[in-house]
Protein backbone atom coordinates (compact mmCIF):
# COMPACT_ATOMS: atom_id res chain seq x y z
CA UNK A 1 0.00 0.00 0.00
CA UNK A 2 1.43 3.22 -0.91
CA UNK A 3 1.99 5.78 1.71
CA UNK A 4 0.10 9.17 2.21
CA UNK A 5 3.58 11.18 1.40
CA UNK A 6 3.73 9.03 -2.29
CA UNK A 7 0.15 9.59 -2.58
CA UNK A 8 0.71 13.30 -2.26
CA UNK A 9 3.58 13.29 -5.18
CA UNK A 10 1.26 10.78 -7.29
CA UNK A 11 -1.87 12.57 -7.49
CA UNK A 12 -0.58 16.20 -7.32
CA UNK A 13 -0.42 16.32 -11.45
CA UNK A 14 -2.95 12.81 -12.23
CA UNK A 15 -5.18 13.72 -14.67
CA UNK A 16 -8.57 12.13 -15.77
CA UNK A 17 -7.33 9.86 -18.65
CA UNK A 18 -9.78 6.87 -19.81
CA UNK A 19 -9.26 3.86 -18.30
CA UNK A 20 -9.25 1.92 -21.76
CA UNK A 21 -5.48 4.56 -22.43
CA UNK A 22 -3.89 3.61 -19.27
CA UNK A 23 -0.37 2.27 -20.04
CA UNK A 24 -0.62 1.35 -16.14
CA UNK A 25 -3.19 -1.07 -15.26
CA UNK A 26 -4.13 -1.19 -11.17
CA UNK A 27 -3.40 -4.98 -9.55
CA UNK A 28 -6.41 -6.76 -9.02
CA UNK A 29 -6.10 -6.55 -5.12
CA UNK A 30 -6.71 -2.56 -5.40
CA UNK A 31 -9.41 0.05 -4.97
CA UNK A 32 -9.93 1.86 -8.01
CA UNK A 33 -11.96 5.52 -8.11
CA UNK A 34 -14.11 4.99 -11.27
CA UNK A 35 -15.96 7.51 -12.94
CA UNK A 36 -18.34 6.99 -15.64
CA UNK A 37 -18.36 9.54 -18.45
CA UNK A 38 -21.80 10.30 -19.68
CA UNK A 39 -22.34 12.12 -22.71
CA UNK A 40 -25.08 14.09 -21.94
CA UNK A 41 -23.93 15.91 -18.87
CA UNK A 42 -21.29 17.39 -16.89
CA UNK A 43 -19.76 14.33 -15.70
CA UNK A 44 -16.52 15.33 -14.49
CA UNK A 45 -17.47 17.90 -11.89
CA UNK A 46 -16.37 18.10 -8.21
CA UNK A 47 -12.91 16.84 -9.36
CA UNK A 48 -10.97 16.66 -6.59
CA UNK A 49 -13.22 14.09 -4.64
CA UNK A 50 -11.55 11.12 -5.94
CA UNK A 51 -8.55 12.26 -4.13
CA UNK A 52 -10.06 12.81 -1.08
CA UNK A 53 -11.90 9.28 -0.80
CA UNK A 54 -8.54 7.74 -1.68
CA UNK A 55 -6.91 9.22 0.83
CA UNK A 56 -9.46 8.05 3.83
CA UNK A 57 -9.19 4.66 2.01
CA UNK A 58 -5.23 5.10 2.79
CA UNK A 59 -6.13 6.62 6.37
CA UNK A 60 -8.53 4.14 7.90
CA UNK A 61 -8.28 0.91 6.07
CA UNK A 62 -5.74 -1.58 5.39
CA UNK A 63 -7.36 -1.73 1.82
CA UNK A 64 -4.75 -0.84 -1.28
CA UNK A 65 -5.42 1.74 -3.68
CA UNK A 66 -4.72 2.40 -7.33
CA UNK A 67 -3.71 5.99 -7.20
CA UNK A 68 -5.43 7.63 -9.81
CA UNK A 69 -8.89 8.03 -11.01
CA UNK A 70 -10.16 6.33 -13.66
CA UNK A 71 -12.55 7.39 -16.27
CA UNK A 72 -14.79 4.41 -18.17
CA UNK A 73 -17.85 4.90 -20.14
CA UNK A 74 -21.02 3.27 -19.24
CA UNK A 75 -20.86 1.49 -22.79
CA UNK A 76 -17.21 -0.24 -22.22
CA UNK A 77 -16.56 -2.89 -21.73
CA UNK A 78 -14.21 -2.58 -18.96
CA UNK A 79 -16.94 -1.00 -16.76
CA UNK A 80 -17.54 -4.79 -15.10
CA UNK A 81 -13.75 -4.38 -14.25
CA UNK A 82 -14.75 -2.07 -11.44
CA UNK A 83 -16.59 -2.66 -8.05
CA UNK A 84 -17.38 0.50 -7.45
CA UNK A 85 -18.23 3.40 -10.01
CA UNK A 86 -18.72 7.15 -9.27
CA UNK A 87 -21.82 9.55 -11.15
CA UNK A 88 -22.36 13.11 -10.24
CA UNK A 89 -23.73 16.16 -12.48
CA UNK A 90 -26.03 18.59 -12.49
CA UNK A 91 -27.25 18.25 -15.76
CA UNK A 92 -29.54 15.95 -18.05
CA UNK A 93 -28.75 12.15 -18.13
CA UNK A 94 -29.61 9.72 -20.92
CA UNK A 95 -27.94 6.45 -21.81
CA UNK A 96 -28.65 4.83 -24.66
CA UNK A 97 -30.10 1.09 -25.09
CA UNK A 98 -26.60 -0.36 -25.08
CA UNK A 99 -25.16 1.22 -21.95
CA UNK A 100 -28.18 0.50 -19.82
CA UNK A 101 -27.74 -3.05 -20.90
CA UNK A 102 -24.72 -3.05 -19.96
CA UNK A 103 -25.23 -0.81 -16.20
CA UNK A 104 -27.60 -3.36 -15.71
CA UNK A 105 -24.76 -6.27 -16.35
CA UNK A 106 -22.48 -4.19 -14.19
CA UNK A 107 -25.37 -4.28 -11.40
CA UNK A 108 -25.69 -7.93 -11.67
CA UNK A 109 -22.14 -8.67 -11.45
CA UNK A 110 -21.70 -7.13 -7.89
CA UNK A 111 -20.76 -3.24 -8.60
CA UNK A 112 -21.99 -0.37 -7.62
CA UNK A 113 -22.79 2.67 -9.29
CA UNK A 114 -22.62 5.34 -6.64
CA UNK A 115 -24.79 8.44 -8.39
CA UNK A 116 -25.07 11.77 -6.43
CA UNK A 117 -27.05 14.55 -7.66
CA UNK A 118 -24.87 17.79 -7.09
CA UNK A 119 -28.57 19.73 -7.14
CA UNK A 120 -29.43 18.93 -4.04
CA UNK A 121 -33.04 18.87 -5.71
CA UNK A 122 -35.35 15.84 -5.71
CA UNK A 123 -37.15 17.63 -8.41
CA UNK A 124 -34.22 19.38 -10.54
CA UNK A 125 -32.91 18.45 -14.09
CA UNK A 126 -30.36 15.76 -13.10
CA UNK A 127 -32.69 13.78 -10.20
CA UNK A 128 -35.78 13.54 -13.13
CA UNK A 129 -33.45 12.04 -15.77
CA UNK A 130 -31.36 9.71 -13.54
CA UNK A 131 -34.69 8.48 -12.26
CA UNK A 132 -36.06 8.27 -15.59
CA UNK A 133 -33.08 5.97 -16.63
CA UNK A 134 -33.15 3.87 -13.78
CA UNK A 135 -36.49 2.94 -14.61
CA UNK A 136 -35.86 1.59 -18.02
CA UNK A 137 -32.68 -0.06 -17.27
CA UNK A 138 -33.97 -2.02 -14.12
CA UNK A 139 -38.07 -2.16 -15.01
CA UNK A 140 -38.97 -5.08 -12.58
CA UNK A 141 -37.43 -2.91 -9.48
CA UNK A 142 -39.45 -0.03 -9.84
CA UNK A 143 -38.90 3.07 -8.09
CA UNK A 144 -35.67 3.35 -6.69
CA UNK A 145 -36.92 2.91 -2.46
CA UNK A 146 -35.33 4.61 0.20
CA UNK A 147 -33.09 2.86 2.36
CA UNK A 148 -33.76 1.69 5.53
CA UNK A 149 -31.57 3.37 8.76
CA UNK A 150 -30.52 -0.60 9.52
CA UNK A 151 -29.03 -0.99 6.42
CA UNK A 152 -25.58 -2.85 5.95
CA UNK A 153 -24.24 0.24 4.42
CA UNK A 154 -24.40 2.21 7.46
CA UNK A 155 -22.22 0.10 9.21
CA UNK A 156 -20.20 -1.22 6.82
CA UNK A 157 -16.87 0.09 8.71
CA UNK A 158 -17.82 3.33 10.79
CA UNK A 159 -21.41 3.30 12.23
CA UNK A 160 -23.87 5.44 11.07
CA UNK A 161 -27.05 5.05 13.29
CA UNK A 162 -28.93 7.70 12.13
CA UNK A 163 -28.71 6.94 8.57
CA UNK A 164 -26.58 8.91 5.53
CA UNK A 165 -24.98 11.78 7.18
CA UNK A 166 -26.04 15.64 6.49
CA UNK A 167 -24.17 17.55 4.33
CA UNK A 168 -23.76 21.68 4.58
CA UNK A 169 -25.86 21.72 1.60
CA UNK A 170 -28.57 19.82 3.63
CA UNK A 171 -28.50 22.57 6.08
CA UNK A 172 -28.44 25.70 4.59
CA UNK A 173 -31.11 25.72 2.00
CA UNK A 174 -29.55 25.07 -1.22
CA UNK A 175 -31.44 23.10 -3.88
CA UNK A 176 -34.94 22.01 -2.70
CA UNK A 177 -34.06 23.38 0.97
CA UNK A 178 -34.94 19.67 2.19
CA UNK A 179 -32.65 17.62 4.79
CA UNK A 180 -32.62 14.71 2.79
CA UNK A 181 -32.29 11.70 5.42
CA UNK A 182 -32.14 8.84 3.34
CA UNK A 183 -30.37 7.58 0.27
CA UNK A 184 -32.24 5.41 -2.53
CA UNK A 185 -31.13 2.72 -4.16
CA UNK A 186 -31.58 -0.39 -6.52
CA UNK A 187 -31.01 -4.16 -5.35
CA UNK A 188 -29.45 -6.71 -7.52
CA UNK A 189 -29.15 -10.32 -6.06
CA UNK A 190 -29.34 -8.90 -2.28
CA UNK A 191 -26.98 -6.10 -2.89
CA UNK A 192 -26.90 -2.65 -3.37
CA UNK A 193 -26.37 -2.51 -7.65
CA UNK A 194 -27.14 1.33 -7.50
CA UNK A 195 -26.76 3.99 -4.67
CA UNK A 196 -28.24 7.32 -5.21
CA UNK A 197 -27.59 10.72 -3.38
CA UNK A 198 -29.34 13.52 -3.54
CA UNK A 199 -27.73 14.89 -0.58
CA UNK A 200 -24.53 16.59 -2.45
CA UNK A 201 -21.69 14.52 -1.38
CA UNK A 202 -19.14 15.45 -4.18
CA UNK A 203 -19.74 18.93 -3.27
CA UNK A 204 -19.39 17.71 0.16
CA UNK A 205 -15.78 16.09 -0.61
CA UNK A 206 -14.30 18.43 -3.18
CA UNK A 207 -11.96 19.88 -1.15
CA UNK A 208 -7.57 19.09 -0.86
CA UNK A 209 -7.29 15.85 1.33
CA UNK A 210 -4.42 17.84 2.76
CA UNK A 211 -7.25 20.47 4.18
CA UNK A 212 -9.23 17.65 6.37
CA UNK A 213 -6.83 18.19 9.27
CA UNK A 214 -8.58 21.83 10.31
CA UNK A 215 -12.37 20.36 10.25
CA UNK A 216 -13.93 19.29 13.41
CA UNK A 217 -14.71 15.87 11.82
CA UNK A 218 -13.80 14.14 8.71
CA UNK A 219 -16.63 14.16 6.40
CA UNK A 220 -14.91 11.93 4.05
CA UNK A 221 -15.56 8.72 6.25
CA UNK A 222 -19.19 7.89 4.73
CA UNK A 223 -17.22 7.38 1.46
CA UNK A 224 -15.26 4.75 3.46
CA UNK A 225 -18.37 3.02 4.25
CA UNK A 226 -19.52 2.83 0.44
CA UNK A 227 -15.88 1.40 -0.71
CA UNK A 228 -15.96 -1.02 1.84
CA UNK A 229 -19.36 -2.35 1.53
CA UNK A 230 -18.68 -2.20 -2.40
CA UNK A 231 -15.41 -4.07 -2.12
CA UNK A 232 -17.19 -6.98 0.64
Amino acid sequence: MISRRQFLSITAGAALVPYEQRAGRPRASEFVFARLRYESGDWDYNPKVAANVLDSIIEYTSIPVYHEEVVVSPGSSELLSFPFVFMTGHKLVRFSHAERENLRRFADAGGLLFSDDCNHDVNGLYARSFESEMLMAFPKAGAMPKLPRHHHLYKAFFRFDDGPPTTSHDLNGWGDEIVHDYLRGVERNGRLGVLYSNKDYGCEWDYDWRNKRFQRQDNTKFAVNIVVYAMT
